[in-house]
């Protein structure tokens, strides 16, 4: 009897120094911070088409080192062809990884979708997203989204780019129990269509990021670094560091889980519009997590 207590004393001795050490060494993981970061070029929607070529050029003086476009007023080149904006981009040392585009006016226009699949291609752009489309009454109405999906990204990767979804906090909010953005990520192929997570947005829908991104991590290849806090109800975004996602925790989950570029997004300011782009630059190059 006392071998038998002495053994089991031992085992969960053993046990417990081998948890201790365990958490002591994730707590004294070295931190890490991310770099290169980017910036959605929606963030400047509001001083950008006057001189889309000067505020660029401010953003990469910032320290932002990948850029993802929008379909705004002048396309999502802003008004060059793409070996120009490619070249101007170069000179700054930018990259255009990635733009948002018109999907539902391109998917009804089949010969507009090639266009901006080649524009995108010849810019030398790797992903092409859709923005936005709204939350579907039915589970036969998201079937035919994801299907739709299927069938749009089949075409991007035949050019050699990839295809894929931005969520809102809508698709993160329970139909009839479940999770829409569930559905489109059991629902689509990972040949064909990947996602960007943004991480105001499933964190408003009351959605835990660090556990969807433990379940579907390997399906998100992008992500919008974006604060917001609540106000009378509804989410306020501000400059990073103000608002109430945690990064540090969300962010070593995000680069632990392979997601390949963090783009800072800010669609609602204090202040001047170039001056949060200047605050969400300094906040990410000190940011370790």
């Amino acid at each position: 009897m006392q071998r038998r207590h002495f053994l089991k004393q031992s085992g969960l001795l053993t046990a417990g120094a081998f948890a201790l050490s365990q958490s002591t060494l994730f707590a004294n993981a070295p931190s890490r911070t991310i770099s290169p970061f980017g910036a959605q070029l929606y963030s400047v929607r509001d001083v950008i088409t006057k001189d889309p070529k000067g505020i660029m050029t401010q953003l990469a003086q910032m320290g932002y080192k990948q850029f993802e476009s929008y379909s705004g007023p002048q396309g999502f080149l802003w008004g060059m062809e793409p070996k120009e904006i490619k070249s101007f981009l170069n000179g700054l040392g930018v990259k255009m990884v990635s733009t948002h585009f018109n999907y539902r006016g391109d998917v009804e226009k089949p010969d507009q979708l090639k266009k901006s699949i080649e524009m995108a291609h010849d810019a030398g752009l790797t992903y092409l997203l859709c923005p936005y489309i709204g939350p579907q009454k039915t589970w036969d109405d998201w079937k035919k989204i994801a299907d739709e999906f299927n069938t749009v990204g089949e075409q991007v990767k035949k050019a050699g780019l990839k295809f894929g979804y931005h969520n809102h906090d809508y698709s993160f909010r329970p139909l009839d129990g479940k999770l829409p953005q569930d559905f489109l990520l059991a629902n689509t192929d990972p040949k064909y269509v990947m996602f960007e997570l943004d991480l105001c947005w499933i964190d408003v829908a009351g959605v835990n990021t660090a556990d969807h991104l433990k379940k579907y991590g390997k399906r998100y290849e992008l992500c919008h670094v974006k604060d917001y806090t609540m106000n009378a109800g509804k989410p306020v975004q501000n400059d990073l560091g103000k608002g109430s996602v945690d990064f540090k925790k969300t962010l070593r989950v995000a680069m632990d889980s392979g997601i390949k570029y963090f783009l800072v997004e800010q669609e609602e300011y204090p202040g001047p519009v170039m001056v949060s782009m200047k605050n969400d630059a300094d906040y990410m190059k000190v940011l370790a997590v």
